[in-house]
């Protein structure tokens, strides 16, 4: 079994401890292969703790020391104070996470949606978000460099991780119409595809909202969909009839 984990990093963020882990080095098996850290997934549970352990070791802190939260396709933000029970946070329904601890790494799950990475070096606070569609729509992008600035980030980078391309991602007409109700000129980020349905540029929509925030952001440019030997899909799980999917994690650290 490789134990080897593979770790995405981006020079954006080069000051900064900082990874976008593959599902590669884990220790799960069947339909979640690899680093599954999806603790809401019918993967073993043992499983999961044991690669989410992995994952603390190669960001340098404990496993009690991995802060993530329970995501649910929202614009809530959790900022971690330095009294606050990181086991507790992990039960806070959000799916934004920011700090100025130096004791801690913030993390997300994906498997399509996009993982954003954020820090301001100089000031020593980092964020993470999970920004699907809905949460890119509803405004989790601007929420967590809003809380970011609360702690006093003011030169704030991110970087958006591995997640689902355009010519992946097939949408319907309602969908895109949702997104052109709320704003005319977002039709810019929908393409046709080959079967005359609209494809969904979910990354380039990220960089807008971000860059709209006075942030300085890029995309790794990883499909999840198109490499099924480096990430998780949901989509493709879908697709190919799978009853479940594995879990990808990023993770930052000060």
């Amino acid at each position: 079994m490789q134990t080897t984990l593979e770790i995405l990093t981006h020079p954006l963020l080069a000051d900064v401890k900082h990874g976008f882990f593959t599902r590669k080095g884990g220790a799960s098996s069947g339909l979640f292969s690899g680093l599954n850290c999806g603790r809401r997934s019918t993967d073993q549970s043992d499983m999961v703790q044991l690669n989410r352990g992995r994952v603390a070791s190669a960001m340098g802190v404990p496993a009690t020391g991995l802060a993530t939260v329970k995501q649910v396709h929202s614009a809530d933000v959790v900022t971690l104070d330095l009294d606050d029970d990181v086991t507790a946070v992990r039960e806070i329904c959000a799916d934004g996470i920011v700090t100025a601890r130096s004791d801690v790494a913030l993390a997300v799950l994906t498997a399509d949606c996009q993982p954003i990475l954020l820090s301001d070096p100089d000031m020593g606070v980092i964020g993470a978000c999970h920004a699907g569609w809905r949460g890119a729509i509803g405004g989790v992008i601007e929420a967590t460099v809003k809380a970011m600035q609360g702690l006093g980030a003011h030169n704030i980078r991110a970087v958006i991780g591995p997640s689902i391309s355009q010519p992946a991602y097939e949408v319907g007409d309602d969908f895109m119409d949702e997104f052109i109700a709320e704003d005319s000129t977002f039709d810019r980020f929908f393409g046709q595809g080959p079967k005359g349905k609209p494809m969904f540029d979910l990354p380039a929509f990220g960089l807008m909202r971000l860059r709209e925030a006075g942030v300085e952001a890029e995309w790794s440019r990883h499909c999840t969909y198109s490499d099924p030997e480096r990430f998780f899909s949901y989509r493709r799980s879908t697709h190919e009839g799978q009853a479940d999917y594995g879990r990808l994690i990023s993770a930052i650290a000060r």
